[in-house]
């Protein structure tokens, strides 16, 4: 973890070092409201049809639990040039439901600094999105473009 306030650059970070985020609550209103204008699906708007769909009930969509986790990393990962992605692999393993409190778990899993660029490098993370009984709800890696602080 980090001093409250403190930008971290390349040359700040180890493999290994771990940042929790705040928690953000979902309601059915704010999972009926993303999906209505993002992902506009019966088991995300309706209650009757997402219950007799695979997920056995309303599901915020995979991107509406994505966003909310950008927004958790954003205040969570105190990268001083941003959290520039460069790619990521993503998995939804269980449903986000209405009232569901989630808060993310990242750590950095890998760290390779530019050889021709070495200003830069590339930072692994490795982000859980779970919920408030710390059932997993989302498991990303991303490789995020970080600088050092001399840019």
């Amino acid at each position: 973890m980090t001093e409250t306030g403190k930008k971290l650059y390349l040359e700040d970070l180890t493999v290994g070092m771990e940042f929790r985020s705040s928690e953000y609550a979902l309601d059915r209103e704010k999972i009926v409201a993303f999906a209505s204008e993002f992902d506009p699906q019966p088991f995300h708007l309706d209650d009757a049809a997402a219950e007799n769909s695979s997920f056995n009930g309303l599901a915020a969509s995979g991107w509406h639990t994505m966003s909310v986790t950008m927004r958790l990393l954003v205040e969570s990962v105190p990268f001083g040039s941003g959290l520039i992605g460069a790619g990521a692999e993503l998995s939804w393993p269980a449903p986000t439901r209405p009232d569901d409190v989630l808060h993310v778990w990242t750590e950095i899993i890998d760290i390779r600094p530019s050889r021709s660029k070495l200003d830069r490098g590339i930072v692994v993370i490795r982000s859980r999105t779970l919920n408030q009984h710390n059932e997993l709800r989302q498991d990303v890696t991303a490789k995020i473009l970080v600088f050092s602080r001399e840019v």
